[in-house]
């Protein structure tokens, strides 16, 4: 790495923790369930009277996972069959026809669950009112119940001989209200004098100064990608004088697509588009904005559990892991490929691309903003790109791909980063426990059967949904037939999907053609499963510990915040990722990484 690289880095981690650390001050007062003062405290009243909910009424475990999954449930519902109507609902200036009813159930479950998985095109296929009315707003509701989980793992640790975790209504409410919608309106005019537009006006058609000339993958009647009798796509070469450039409210979609770690973007190229992207301040500040909660949240932990040092350990274990998988993403990024040989070098042997890898980068950002860029939104369960992970080197595409493997904790979604790496710490004492004999402690709570058989589902679930989706995936014909690249990088493609399903993280490889009944079923209950199948065993370690007595350390406890126990839980994730992925990933862009080295 170069040295732009590294002060960007430097930079970006220094501008983080600045805005990061008052915001946790803040959080850990919204997540204090003391009665809220003021006009705000008065609204939430009068929303709680008409609800019929009872603000200081403490649930236990059990009440709060049923009122998260039910209340999620719900949204699906509705964004399906906001969708499956758009065609006579308002703010539909292109008259976008009425969403299948395979992709709608997809898109439906992917934005509740925060994925933001999309098989669709979004400029072409979503009116402003889908947009803003169902997809916009659960960006809202899918980060505020991920917020809502973490503060009840958080309480779970705080409190002793408890018999609840909080409220999920107050929890979901705080988190919209108080922390996402301020912070959303903030960076959407940010980003509007950035240059991201903000209109409800219908598209325009121009004419550029020369025709335009593409080529795209052919495709049968039934939406699939044509191939010839050697299995490789077959294109289609064609011109159009006209160019439409499409509106939309974008900024606003931008702003909580950032912050909630949702990752869904306005158009089909996501950030890589110049109306949601179109500065590398507007780049930088999105990549603050992925991280900026999810960091928030571990000095937000520390400050509840009454001891700051453990925030900064678990802050310290997801920066070292992110730092390392960044620096080898620009660095196999900036190598570029062998293949492309420059002129005057014998062509017999492999030699470094002039310039490094700029396939499916936009020039505007270059090689260190895109590779953080993706290295930040696979760490982070956000799913935006500005650059194609499908084009990256081999080396490239597995840093992204094996992030979102490790169960996206490397600062991670808003809230599910923190509660997935507190799982992961108590995986690390229980560890450390059995090394030295004694029952395993983690904040002065003691780690016993339950919450160790709850820690095993929470980190099995995810490897299984995606490694075995994958593996019925590639022996399938209806599976096999989605994808466009033969061979590893194909492979590749499958097994991204399904780690992007499965850890809610949403980005793809592309060239997978995935808007289909077969992917869309398949992702979807992929999708639920990966968010609610991992939020319940949460909570009920989170309802398990409440209910125990804070224990005084002795000389034989583990201190948990210092170098020791930072290695010992980077290790615990690093050793988690390898055992479940290595082998998928040995088929994938480990063979393609060999294959495009070798020398003829």
């Amino acid at each position: 790495m170069g040295a732009d690289a590294w002060f960007t880095l430097a930079l970006y981690l220094g501008v983080l923790v600045s805005l990061a650390y008052p915001l946790a001050i803040y959080l850990a007062r919204i997540a204090n369930s003391a009665p809220i003062g003021g006009v705000a405290g008065k609204v939430e009243r009068a929303l709680n009277s008409v609800a019929g909910v009872d603000a200081a009424q403490d649930m236990p475990w059990t009440r709060y996972a049923v009122a998260a999954v039910l209340f999620n449930a719900l949204g699906v519902v509705i964004v399906y069959l906001v969708q499956r109507l758009q065609i006579w609902l308002p703010w539909n200036p292109q008259s976008m026809a009425n969403v299948t009813a395979d992709s709608a159930f997809n898109t439906a479950v992917s934005f509740v669950t925060n994925t933001d998985w999309q098989g669709y095109s979004g400029e072409a296929t979503m009116s402003y009112f889908t947009q803003m009315v169902a997809l916009a707003v659960q960006n809202f509701f899918s980060a505020a119940t991920g917020l809502a989980v973490a503060f009840a793992l958080i309480r779970g640790f705080a409190r002793h001989s408890a018999q609840g975790v909080g409220n999920f209504w107050v929890d979901l409410w705080r988190g919209t209200a108080y922390v996402l919608l301020p912070l959303s309106l903030l960076l959407s005019i940010i980003l509007m004098g950035q240059g991201v537009i903000q209109n409800l006006a219908a598209y325009r058609d121009v004419s550029p100064l020369e025709s335009l000339t593409y080529s795209q993958p052919k495709l049968d009647a039934a939406g699939q990608p044509l191939k010839d009798a050697q299995g490789n796509a077959v294109t289609e070469t064609l011109t159009t004088p006209t160019q439409t450039l499409a509106m939309g409210p974008v900024a606003s979609q931008e702003a909580i697509k950032m912050l909630g770690t949702n990752g869904g973007g306005f158009f089909n190229a996501n950030s890589a588009h110049p109306y949601e992207n179109p500065t590398p301040l507007s780049n930088f500040l999105q990549m603050i904005s992925i991280f900026l909660i999810p960091a928030a949240l571990c000095f937000t932990f520390g400050r509840m559990v009454g001891d700051s040092r453990q925030g900064w350990a678990i802050f310290s274990a997801m920066t070292a892991i992110f730092v390392v998988m960044a620096v080898v993403c620009v660095w196999a990024e900036a190598q570029g490929n062998p293949l492309f040989t420059p002129l005057g070098v014998d062509q017999t042997h492999s030699a470094l691309q002039s310039g490094g890898n700029m396939e499916g980068k936009e020039s505007r950002f270059g090689i260190v903003a895109s590779a953080l860029f993706a290295t930040i939104t696979t760490a982070a369960s956000c799913g935006a790109v500005n650059a194609m992970h499908d084009s990256f080197t081999p080396l490239g595409g597995l840093v992204p791909m094996w992030l979102i493997q490790l169960g996206e904790v490397v600062f991670g979604g808003v809230g599910s980063g923190l509660y997935g790496m507190l799982i992961f710490a108590i995986m690390a004492v229980f560890v450390a426990g059995l090394m030295i004999g004694r029952t395993p402690e983690y904040i002065g709570k003691k780690i016993e059967s339950f919450e160790m058989k709850m820690t095993s589902i929470v980190i099995l679930v995810t490897p299984m949904l995606a490694l075995v989706g994958t593996a019925i995936t590639v022996v399938l014909e209806v599976g096999k037939t989605g994808v466009f690249n033969p061979g590893a990088h194909g492979f590749s493609e499958v097994l991204y999907a399904l780690s992007s399903a499965a850890n809610n993280n949403g980005s793809a490889f592309a060239g997978l053609s995935a808007n289909t009944p077969y992917y869309n079923s398949l992702l979807a209950a992929v999708m639920w499963f990966g968010r609610f199948a991992f939020i319940v065993p949460v909570l009920a370690i989170a309802g398990s510990l409440a209910k125990k007595k804070r224990i005084e350390p002795t000389a034989g406890t583990l201190p948990t915040h210092g170098p020791l126990f930072v290695a010992l839980l980077i290790g615990t994730v690093i050793l988690v990722g390898a055992m479940t992925y290595v082998p998928a990933l040995a088929l994938g862009p480990v063979i393609e990484h060999l294959q495009l080295h070798a020398i003829h």
